[in-house]
């Protein structure tokens, strides 16, 4: 690990402005994942908060499953994350990469 990596912020900013401490971030046994917590955690490890490691070991998630999250943010923002319009949201991206 290189050694600025060690540093890690006591908090980042997170989706709706808000701070995001380890302590705020959602509970690591969660299983019902809305968008507002999904976005939370992309954030924590966007802002240097948690690793995509830490991330996935600590909500047990496949890495795969946390890329996907990061790639709809960066595609949509927070409504991306929505599961009832992934497949929009996914075209609509796949259309404006044709044109």
């Amino acid at each position: 690990m290189l050694e600025n990596q060690k540093i890690r912020p006591a908090q980042v900013i997170g989706p709706l402005g808000e701070p995001l401490t380890l302590e705020s971030l959602p509970p690591a046994s969660t299983t019902r994942w809305v968008v507002r917590r999904k976005a939370e955690v992309v954030a924590a490890v966007a802002g240097g908060l948690l690793t995509v490691d830490e991330a996935c070991q600590r909500y047990t998630l496949s890495l795969e499953e946390f890329t996907g999250w990061q790639r709809a943010v960066d595609r949509s923002g927070m409504p991306g994350l929505r599961v009832t319009r992934i497949k929009h949201y996914r075209d609509q991206y796949e259309r404006q990469q044709r044109y």
